[in-house]
């Protein structure tokens, strides 16, 4: 496989805090990747970075053989770099379609004509076909992160950026959405980097995991290494909760 995305030395401040120290990765063609850290390791920073929406004190991102650096959100999304958001943020007082249907004006997709229509397969993908009509205003939040990912598809993206699609949701909503991500990475041939914290389910989604803490990777490698090794489980070990997830993933994984 080619390397699609490249990152290199990334450094980021906010007045004192030192958020993202130093970050390098590679992200292979048609990996499905996750990021894996507690809260303030910096990931979503990271995604900020890669996506034009901060930018970096130093450092380079390289993306299909070309620079993005000082390149806008929009021109980012227009080279096929694509991501959601933690918060859902949909636009009020449209419908579902609607809101897709703006996606899919994007100049890298405009071309493609009818956005419309495709705007109704993208939610027909996602399963809300049938929620079309409905407003954005009245939708659960499970069908809001749907909505999020197919609005990011509507930009016929190379690269999936996923902030967090599982958050806030039980159990019975996150498989059927694992499921989706693993279809879209599979038939879309999409290269997906994925930040989640429910730690069981991203590990039983992705191949390879990059580990962060205070601002650093501290270990890259597939998810039965990562959870053995010595500075992810330094991360969690004082969150009894997440230490509890991590020991059961372990287990899952049929680590030893």
């Amino acid at each position: 496989m080619s390397t699609i995305l490249t990152v290199k030395g990334l450094n980021k401040r906010f007045s004192g805090l030192h958020a993202v120290k130093d970050v390098s990765f590679a992200l292979e063609a048609g990996a499905l990747t996750g990021v894996l850290g507690p809260n303030g390791a910096g990931k979503t920073t990271v995604f900020n970075l890669l996506t034009g929406f901060v930018p970096p004190d130093s450092g380079s991102v390289e993306f299909d053989g070309q620079l993005l650096d000082g390149l806008a959100p929009h021109q980012i999304v227009n080279r096929g770099l694509a991501r959601t958001f933690q918060l859902a943020r949909p636009f009020l007082g449209m419908s579902v379609l609607e809101n897709v249907e703006v996606a899919c004006l994007a100049p890298r997709v405009r071309q493609q004509g009818r956005p419309r229509l495709r705007a109704q397969r993208l939610l027909e993908q996602v399963g809300l076909g049938e929620r079309s009509e409905f407003l954005v205003d009245v939708l659960p939040y499970g069908d809001l992160r749907r909505l999020e990912i197919a609005r990011a598809l509507a930009t016929n993206p190379k690269v999936l950026l996923l902030d967090e699609p599982f958050a806030g949701l039980g159990s019975d909503e996150i498989r059927p959405l694992a499921d989706l991500i693993r279809s879209l990475h599979r038939t879309e041939q999409l290269t997906i980097l994925i930040i989640e914290h429910k730690l069981r389910e991203l590990m039983q989604l992705v191949s390879e995991v990059i580990a962060m803490d205070f601002g650093e990777v501290v270990a890259v490698g597939p998810p039965a290494m990562i959870v053995r090794h010595p500075r992810v489980v330094e991360a969690y070990i004082g969150n009894v909760e997440i230490g509890s997830a991590l020991g059961r993933t372990e287990d899952s994984l049929g680590a030893a």
